[in-house]
């Protein structure tokens, strides 16, 4: 690798690790204050609302490429996220929350893709380097957010989100300080002297629909939506969870374990799994993970069960995430698959956003019908029948997408009527 792609990587890591400590301090405090002083249906709108302004930076992301260099690309969208951060601090009420909100995910929206075009742009052999430490990176990130943001509660939001905001501003620098202005060349690696393309497209552009529906995979595309779902279901149920049934500790504590589980199993556990097992069962394996933590937060409702929970939760995205990918890449043929891929990210932002406001409806549901548990109930119901399905589906031949094509052919091609006995 040369200095330069090395120089680069270090800023980009360096940058994700620092976007993922900021936003676990500040997310869980805020959920929790949001479900405590409002409802919990408010603290979910809010991360909602991330969500919205994640998906729509979907649609203006090519069109900020055409008109911007690489590294402005990622410091605008950098850029965004801390001053909106730093805002929240000095904000009040749902409706600035909210707005705010929007305009985080929005700078998120558009700073994610940005990084990891720079990533794809390196040499193939280097890729999975690059790729593997920009993971682990934002694992570290996790870990670490999740652990100070121990130190904040109970403190003015105002000094939250203004070391919230510093760290932002941290990572929009070590960011950008080290990505060359146009990238480099896809490829090659070499420093890109000039834009990619000249070609202006317009700043809104919704051509990424087009890659929504993939006939034979958009079944299990929204399969993947329902396990963002789930997976949003915890990050946003469990403060308020926390905040009601285990106040002595801090909302952000189930991080704790989360992280440091997925930093210790995530690459062992699967790779034992995979190397056993077809994805689809692996997905399922995690799902089940899924279902006995909801049950456990449902049941328990003590530090003990939620410690537990939390342990088994992120199974899920231990075994599930990567599991997805490969049975897609089995499932889908291959003139079909970057089609797929694309159509990936908008199954998950619906999924996310509709996670996050129901978590926070279905905890108003379990307390105010006094069903305790109710909320985490509902998503083990969903969690097992997913992991129904996936088993259901691992029976079926890897290559039937192929066989799918072949009898949409058939179906197409004019019958020979057949005489009348």
């Amino acid at each position: 690798m040369s200095p330069q792609r090395r120089k680069t990587l270090i800023g980009v890591n360096a940058g994700i690790a620092l976007a993922h400590v900021g936003n676990f301090i500040w997310f869980p405090i805020l959920i929790a204050t949001l479900g405590s002083t409002n409802s919990g249906f408010w603290a979910g709108f809010v991360m909602f609302m991330t969500y919205v302004g994640r998906l729509l930076a979907t649609f203006f992301y090519e069109g900020f490429c055409s008109r911007m260099s690489t590294r402005s690309v990622v410091f605008f969208g950098a850029g965004m996220e801390a001053i909106a951060l730093g805002l929240m601090g000095f904000s009040g009420g749902i409706f600035m929350y909210s707005t705010l909100a929007f305009f985080i995910g929005f700078g998120s929206g558009t700073v994610f893709p940005g990084l990891k075009n720079v990533l794809i742009s390196y040499p193939e052999e280097e890729r999975p380097k690059a790729f593997s430490t920009f993971q682990m990176s934002t694992q570290v990130g996790l870990f670490g957010g999740a652990l100070a943001g121990g130190y904040f509660v109970g403190v003015d939001l105002r000094i939250l989100f203004t070391v919230v905001f510093a760290i932002f501003v941290g990572f929009c620098l070590s960011a950008t300080m080290f990505i060359p202005k146009h990238g480099f060349e896809a490829g090659t690696g070499e420093v890109a002297k000039a834009p990619r393309s000249t070609t202006k497209i317009p700043l809104f552009n919704l051509a990424v629909l087009k890659g929504i529906e993939v006939r034979g995979a958009t079944r299990y595309f929204m399969l993947s939506s329902v396990f963002w779902f789930l997976s949003m279901s915890f990050v946003v149920g469990i403060p308020l969870h926390m905040q009601e049934y285990v106040p002595q500790l801090a909302p952000s504590a189930p991080f704790w374990i989360t992280g440091l589980t997925l930093l210790i199993l995530q690459y062992p556990l699967f790779n034992f799994l995979i190397k056993r097992f077809d994805p689809g069962t692996v997905m399922a394996i995690g799902l089940v993970g899924m279902t006995l933590a909801f049950l456990s937060f449902g049941g328990g409702q003590t530090l003990v069960w939620v410690a537990l929970g939390c342990f088994v939760v992120i199974f899920g995205e231990i075994l599930f995430a990567p599991s997805f990918d490969m049975w897609v890449s089995r499932k889908v043929s291959e003139d079909r698959l970057a089609k797929a891929m694309g159509a990936m990210h908008f199954f998950r932002s619906v999924g996310n956003m509709t996670g996050a406001i129901s978590a926070g409806l279905f905890f108003d549901l379990a307390f105010n019908t006094g069903v305790s548990g109710l909320n985490w109930y509902i998503v083990a119901v969903v969690a097992a029948g997913c992991a129904i399905i996936c088993l259901i589906s691992r029976e079926r031949s890897p290559d039937v997408a192929a066989f799918e094509a072949h009898m949409d052919k058939e179906d197409a091609m004019p019958k020979k009527s057949v005489p009348a006995r």
